[in-house]
């Protein structure tokens, strides 16, 4: 991928087999769902959806736990064990897997098909160092909602940053410098912010 602005694909499908979040971020889309169609956020295994990606017979890149953080502190790691098995079990399938606490990405192991990211929605070194050090061939940040200037950041080592705007009610569009600020060779944007 060479400075694939717009052209890269982000994923095909989600796999929510993990629901619910305890950080509490006021900008959560998630929440909103999850309450109008559950009631509740709190987090949730719903083992039933395992079987989910074994269905799918064309190669995808399949973003997990878009409603959830699969690697907060409050997730067994039973539930991440029985994901993983998952993911190594489907290789035909690339699995990308998102967090704001990399921390953890450093107690399991990852098969060849995972991608391994974080959110930066602040500007947080401390999380990227964590991600540098995970093992996994591929790596990526989500600034998204992009809510400042990010231009401090070492990104040296990262595959992909995606770039996105805060949706719904409260949709913000990002300062443009901030927008610019990201220099990385391979960006995604998200929520038309190049028009």
């Amino acid at each position: 991928m060479n400075n694939a602005k717009n052209t890269i694909g982000w994923c095909d499908k989600t796999f929510n087999p993990v629901t619910g979040c305890l950080h509490g971020c006021w900008y959560c889309y998630a929440r909103k769902i999850a309450m109008r169609f559950d009631g509740h956020f709190k987090p949730t295994f719903h083992e039933d959806r395992l079987k989910e990606p074994y269905k799918l017979k064309k190669p995808s890149k399949i973003f997990v736990c878009s409603m959830a953080d699969l690697f907060g502190d409050w997730v067994p790691r039973y539930w991440i064990g029985k994901i993983l098995k998952v993911i190594k079990e489907n290789p035909r399938h690339t699995f990308q897997l998102l967090t704001k606490n990399p921390k953890r990405y450093l107690e399991f192991k990852f098969s060849d098909n995972v991608w391994l990211g974080i959110t930066e929605d602040y500007i947080n070194q401390a999380r990227l160092n964590y991600l540098k050090m995970a093992k996994t061939k591929y790596k990526f940040i989500s600034f998204e909602p992009l809510l400042g200037d990010m231009s401090a950041l070492d990104l040296s080592g990262i595959d992909l940053c995606i770039v996105g705007a805060m949706t719904g009610a409260r949709a913000v569009k990002p300062k443009q410098e901030w927008i610019d600020g990201i220099k990385h060779p391979n960006i995604f944007y998200k929520n038309n912010l190049l028009k």
